[in-house]
């Protein structure tokens, strides 16, 4: 599964671990919390990782095992990127 970035007219603004997210097209803001942003930064970095590779690297940033739930919470966050529009899936 790869998960590409969408164009311009996005602005990121981090604090901490977490970050809001403007679409400059649309004028949405969305929350981003810590997994969330982990998994965006993630795909932003490396578009071809999968979703074992994806969950894997956020569990080691979050220093936990990559559990059914930690995949289920990965997935979701996975979605809710894509439903807004932040990524893309293939």
């Amino acid at each position: 599964m790869t998960h590409t970035v969408p164009p311009r007219g996005w602005l990121l603004r981090t604090w901490d671990d977490e970050a809001v997210a403007f679409d400059a097209a649309s004028g949405d803001t969305h929350y981003l919390r810590p997994l969330t942003r982990t998994l965006f930064e993630a795909c932003q970095a490396d578009p071809g990782l999968d979703l074992a590779a994806l969950a894997a690297r956020a569990a080691a940033s979050f220093g936990v095992d990559t559990s059914p739930a930690f995949l289920d919470a990965v997935r979701e966050g996975l979605e809710s990127l894509q439903r807004i529009g932040l990524l893309q899936a293939p």
